[in-house]
């Protein structure tokens, strides 16, 4: 991923901000030699520098994870697509204006750990449970026990250590202030999917 030094995040908490309310990814596992990577989308917690999630046993993922640990979690939100007029600086004629995309993208490059132990697995279950659902209303999951004890055979638990980020926050840093302006106004116009994120995220990030 290209990250040019205006769509760079300003300081780690950027980034750690959106991904704490983006948690559904794209897990990239090596795959066997001679074949494609494996992609998995999936749900996760991230919490102080490891992700958390679980799949079912038979995932042909687990043999390529116990190959080659190494992964790369992959988040991307918040996009939109800019007509190449809104992009024309002033005194350009509005259809030489550049279209583009706008997003934001956060990539976590990690370690796998693939977690077996029945008691282990409940307790990561519990974790990703409260972060999506903090409100509670679910029995906890705990070996041996209904309702979820006897499903605990069925998945196994993984926990990814991040070992390094890239981060990129596409929202038009480069393009001169009455750019941004029209941008911002055309994406409220539109009122689409992901615009008034989108257009949060412009006008959060203005220079200065």
């Amino acid at each position: 991923m290209l990250i040019h030094p205006w769509d760079a995040p300003r300081a780690d908490d950027e980034w750690q901000r959106w991904l704490a309310t983006h948690d559904f990814g794209q897990l990239a596992v090596n795959g066997p030699p001679g074949e494609p990577p494996y992609v998995q989308p999936l749900h996760f917690a991230y919490d102080a520098g490891e992700a958390v999630t679980h799949l079912a046993r038979p995932n042909p993922l687990w043999h390529a994870l116990e190959a080659n640990p190494d992964v790369l979690l992959s988040v991307v939100d918040d996009y939109v697509f800019v007509p190449g007029p809104w992009q024309a600086e002033p005194g350009t004629p509005p259809e030489h204006g550049v279209p583009t995309s706008l997003y934001a993208a956060v990539q976590l490059r990690c370690r796998a750990h693939i977690v077996d132990d029945p008691a282990e697995k409940a307790a990561l279950l519990n974790r990703q449970t409260g972060h999506f659902q903090p409100e509670g209303g679910s029995a906890r999951a705990a070996v041996g026990k209904a309702p979820y004890g006897r499903l605990l055979s069925g998945i196994r638990g993984l926990r990814l250590e991040v070992t390094g980020v890239r981060a990129k926050f596409k929202y038009a840093g480069k393009r001169s202030e009455a750019v941004r302006d029209r941008i911002a106004a055309g994406l409220a116009d539109r009122d689409g999917a992901r615009d008034a994120a989108a257009r949060a995220h412009v006008l959060r990030r203005r220079p200065g």
